[in-house]
């Protein structure tokens, strides 16, 4: 299933990339083609800022995964809890690992949007 979103996300991110590229090139006027550009600019300008500071919110729960094994190993309770509290880290871990390849691929792509629409607002 993860994989499945993976591709997913690869799949949409180069649709919104071949609508950008075919939008650009259809354009005849610069000032037309220039608009579009800059404002697909701001978009994946803003879209990309918020793909890399999600970093940092996965860098915290990263780091909340490993207090939580701390945490659980100290705590002394019976097997089935420290075996649940286990199975939640250990689903978090997937989740957050999911998410940050998604976000790598967002970048990725959003970067690619980026020099394109910079390639097109330079080149007359």
């Amino acid at each position: 299933m993860i994989f499945a979103s993976y591709v997913y996300r690869v799949v949409s991110n180069f649709v919104f990339l071949g609508l950008v590229y075919f939008t650009l090139n259809l354009l005849e006027k610069y000032e037309q083609r220039a608009t579009v550009a800059i404002l697909v600019l701001v978009y994946a300008a803003m879209h990309a800022f918020s793909g890399l500071r999600s970093f940092y919110f996965f860098q915290r729960i990263e780091r909340l995964e490993g207090e939580t094994r701390r945490l659980a190993a100290a705590a002394g309770e019976g097997p089935n809890a420290v075996a649940s509290r286990r199975q939640i880290v250990a689903d978090v871990t997937v989740l957050r690992h999911a998410g940050e390849i998604k976000s790598y691929i967002d970048i990725f792509f959003l970067a690619l949007v980026i020099l394109l629409c910079v390639a097109k607002i330079v080149a007359s």
